[in-house]
């Protein structure tokens, strides 16, 4: 038998908390009763899900990064803010595979910096073969008019159809919540575009490479903003039988939580919205969701109909997640579950893994190595990534001992440390910690910081030491202690207009 096939499939802003067997049981109302997503469930039921893995950084370009070269993003683009390119020196998945035979094909959402102009080399970081779906971003760098063919493939079949350009004629921008509809059909979405083209990749490779096994990257762009599913999607949950978001009900609940999602309803003017607007799209964006699943089951069942499913490791999760309306607040870049958390489901028939929920603390990082060890390939050198096999294989391996998550650079930066029984974060701005005991259901409601001094600063001198022992050396200041910045410093203060970040084109 030839190595086995990769198939990474990758949604964006997608929760944990969405799949059943990926939701850690710690809130009362879970969002998967109402979202249904059959084929998903089906790949989880042949494979091994995690509840506790988490984005080294919550926001799209540092955690692609990290998944592209199995390190933390301060180390594989010197940043951790959303505008990072890899450094010549690191690992890239792609490249990889490629150079040891495999064919490899990415369909979507790469998000990979710098975006190129027309006739020039894409930044693709060692895929032989690309059909990108970039929402809009490469357009909006180079031909915000949509006038060029070429930038954008999916762009391109939008205008094949007669529908170019509609894919945003209902006003909503790439981080705006309000809930809409695409005006065109369900076959024509950007969902249903990364899964035909998935599996035409399929049949192309079949074709021309038999003998050669694939690394495909099957990159579906939602359901991150705008919440816009095709009809029925769009009707498919009912907004008034969802849960309300977690802690929206409770004034003054932010006080002593995270200074830069505290600001965010004056940036989005999230503090405008009727509680039935933020239902509405919640409910929307549980559509996408389901729509993506059913999206991903044709591909399956495509590599199932042509014999490809059994020798095919097939791998489902995400960039990051969206806090959804939790804490009065929607988006990424937060240390919050629904933000850092992400989905992990890994089916590899031809291994000798325990299918089962796991509990250890795992990342995106470890998705390099992990892949390299089920397809019999060496695992590159200086990697922050740790090989899965071992826990794939026996659910009560021994994992992580914390696990340790970053977001943004000074003066707003902003870490996670998570153990089995705790979890910690520590903001520049202001010196704000977090402390939560991770029992009990909503267990983020209640910052137990203060009432436990001495744990907290156990927290930080583990952050301290692992700063220091990861190279991150930006959080340090001159005196080697945690950087503060007081809690209204020009970044927080600054009055963002609506139209920087939202109501936009693309």
């Amino acid at each position: 038998m030839t190595a086995p096939n990769i198939l990474l499939i990758t949604g964006d802003h997608m929760r944990s908390d969405l799949i059943e067997a990926t939701d850690d049981g710690l809130r009362s109302a879970p969002l998967y009763p109402h979202v249904p997503t059959p084929h998903l469930d089906r790949l989880a039921a042949g494979g091994v899900s995690f509840s506790h893995c988490h984005a080294l950084n919550p926001i799209c370009v540092p955690s692609r990064a990290s998944i592209t070269s199995g390190c933390y993003p301060h180390k594989c683009t010197g940043t951790k803010e959303n505008r990072g390119r890899l450094k010549p020196e690191m690992p890239r998945l792609a490249q990889h595979f490629a150079d040891r035979g495999y064919q490899t094909t990415a369909i979507g959402k790469l998000h990979y910096l710098p975006y190129m102009p027309p006739g020039e080399p894409r930044t693709l970081h060692g895929f032989q073969y690309a059909e990108l779906c970039e929402e809009g971003r490469i357009l909006n760098s180079f031909d915000p008019d949509g006038q060029q063919r070429g930038l954008e493939e999916y762009r391109d079949f939008l205008s094949d159809h007669g529908w170019g350009g509609y894919e945003r004629s209902h006003g909503i921008g790439n981080n705006d919540i309000h809930p809409g509809t695409v005006p065109f059909s369900a076959e024509l979405h950007e969902e249903a575009w990364v899964a035909t083209r998935s599996i035409a990749a399929i049949d192309r490779h079949q074709e021309q490479h038999p003998d050669q096994p694939f690394f495909m990257w099957s990159s579906f762009t939602k359901p991150h903003p705008p919440y816009d599913p095709p009809a029925p999607y769009d009707r498919l949950i009912d907004p008034r039988s969802l849960p309300a978001p977690l802690g929206a009900d409770q004034p003054g609940l932010m006080d002593d939580r995270d200074p830069e999602v505290r600001i965010r309803d004056k940036r989005f003017g999230w503090d405008r919205y009727s509680p039935e607007m933020i239902q509405t799209a919640r409910a929307r964006y549980g559509g996408l969701v389901n729509f993506q699943d059913e999206m991903i089951g044709r591909i399956l069942t495509h590599l199932e109909e042509k014999g490809l499913l059994e020798n095919t490791i097939v791998v489902y999760t995400a960039d990051h997640g969206d806090l959804l309306g939790d804490f009065g607040r929607f988006f990424k870049s937060s240390l919050f579950d629904g933000s850092v958390k992400v989905p992990l489901i890994i089916h590899a028939p031809q291994s000798d893994a325990e299918t089962g929920k796991r509990n250890q603390l795992v990342g995106l990082h470890d998705l390099f190595p992990t892949l390299c060890a089920l397809s019999g390939q060496p695992v590159p050198d200086g990697m922050d990534g740790q090989n899965l096999t071992p826990v794939l294989k026996d659910p009560t391996s021994a994992g992580r001992e914390f696990f340790v998550s970053q977001c943004f650079d000074s003066p707003l930066q902003k870490y996670m440390i998570r153990t089995e029984k705790w979890k910690y974060i520590y903001h520049e701005s202001g010196s704000t910690e977090e402390l939560y005991k991770l029992e009990g259901k909503d267990y983020e409601l209640n910052n137990l910081a203060s009432q436990h001094p001495e744990i907290t600063a156990s927290f930080q001198e583990k952050l301290k030491a692992w700063c220091r022992e990861n190279g991150d050396e930006m959080i340090f200041d001159d005196a080697g202690e945690l950087r503060s910045h007081p809690g209204d410093c020009p970044q927080l203060k600054a009055e963002f207009t609506i139209g920087e970040l939202g109501w936009r084109k693309y």
